[in-house]
């Protein structure tokens, strides 16, 4: 009993603390962009704005889409209400889905705390689910490159916006890494309580992470901040490929056709930044194969970087020293992701999942029961069940 208070108390006040970081971000954008108006940065102001609205589009129809599907997920108070009053829409419209989403977890979060219940447990697991992939897809379309932005400034730029480009560089940097982090927690519901996995492998998770995609970003900005109409010749050239090679996978994570393009899109995007599985069986070979080609085109962009730099006055030392750093920290990325799924990963078999009898949220996402990927067993979940279902696999694979 203690133990579960022990996680309610962390699932509110994590929900809480979310529920704030992203406030925070949105005032941080809000700064930004008068900064930008006042100093008469009108280009910038422009990218910065089309990437807020453009994300923050993406988000609205993900979630818009995902209720469509599954209606009776609507299962709070909250969710219940706005339903009722037709104001489901309204709400998408005014760009306020993830906060509608937040209400309802800190509402479920909250009746948790105060009552154990088995079904607010498998209430919660939903909304956290959808909460997370959202909150994913917009740390991916807008942190991610919000960040190479910021960072291309201070390349171009030098001192100038000292204080706030750190912060938005900080709070990006935070965003970012925190909903990757929350990918690999949240996957943890999916283990047996003798297989959870300790807040050690988190922070190997979240330290290889970083480094790898500090180190693409890193890269972008710097080969933006020398090419800057080149780059997005450059994102559109690889992004493209990367949704081909996602429809290769053979995906089945929406319930239709047009939703499944735009998932698939929206992979290319994070793939553009960093790895994300979406494909059933082993990733090694998969995995190999990103970071080989991916690790090309990095050092591709820097070797541009570099050869234009040597002919320009404005870097504080020799570019191939840059190099040399920022090759190293993608190589340390590298091993340390190997140190994690050698010591750390549980892989998808029998010996580490277990059926969960007592919940039946999880339990559609056991290894017994649905564990496999194929589209035919697939076909027999929908919303928020099948991609649970579709995500375990994918991620213990």
């Amino acid at each position: 009993m203690e133990d579960t208070l022990h996680h309610s108390l962390m699932d509110y006040l994590l929900c809480l603390f979310g529920l704030l970081m992203s406030l925070v971000d949105i005032g941080l954008d809000c700064w930004t962009v008068v900064s930008f108006y006042q100093n008469g940065a009108y280009v910038y102001m422009a990218v910065l704005i089309f990437l807020l609205l453009g994300s923050s589009l993406l988000v609205q129809v993900f979630s818009w889409i995902w209720y469509s599907e599954a209606p009776d997920n609507i299962q709070t108070h909250v969710e219940k209400f706005v339903n009722k009053h037709h104001l489901l829409k309204a709400f998408h419209f005014m760009q306020l889905a993830v906060y509608l989403r937040y209400a309802g977890l800190v509402e479920i979060s909250t009746r948790r705390f105060l009552r154990t219940d088995p079904l607010q447990e498998d209430v919660s697991l939903n909304l956290n689910h959808d909460l997370f992939m959202l909150r994913l897809i917009e740390a991916f379309a807008e942190n991610a490159p919000q960040l190479t932005l910021m960072m291309s400034i201070i390349a171009t730029m030098g001192q100038e916006r000292t204080l706030l480009t750190a912060l938005k560089i900080f709070g990006s940097a935070f965003a970012l890494t925190l909903s990757v982090v929350t990918y690999h927690r949240i996957m943890r519901k999916f283990l047996p309580e003798k297989q959870k996995l300790k807040w050690s492998s988190s922070v190997v998770y979240f330290l290889w992470n970083l480094l790898l995609i500090f180190t693409r970003i890193t890269t972008l900005a710097l080969f933006a901040s020398v090419f800057p109409c080149y780059i997005i010749a450059h994102f559109l050239s690889v992004w493209m490929v990367l949704v081909l090679v996602v429809w290769g996978q053979k995906t089945n994570f929406m319930d239709s056709l047009c939703g499944e393009w735009l998932y698939r899109a929206t992979v290319g995007l994070i793939w553009y930044f960093s790895w994300f599985n979406v494909g059933s069986g082993s990733t090694k070979l998969k995995s190999i194969v990103y970071y080989a080609v991916m690790g090309s085109d990095t050092m591709a962009l820097l070797g541009f970087w570099c050869w234009k730099m040597e002919y320009a006055c404005t870097f504080p030392f020799r570019p191939y020293i840059m190099i040399i750093i920022l090759a190293s920290l993608y190589v340390l990325g590298i091993l340390l992701k190997i140190l994690y799924y050698k010591k750390f990963h549980p892989n998808c078999d029998e010996k580490k999942i277990e059926l969960l009898e007592d919940k039946p949220a999880m339990r559609a996402v056991a290894f017994n029961e649905c564990i496999e990927t194929d589209s035919a067993k697939s076909s027999d979940f929908t919303g928020a069940q099948k991609r649970m279902r579709i995500m375990a696999s994918n991620f213990y694979s």
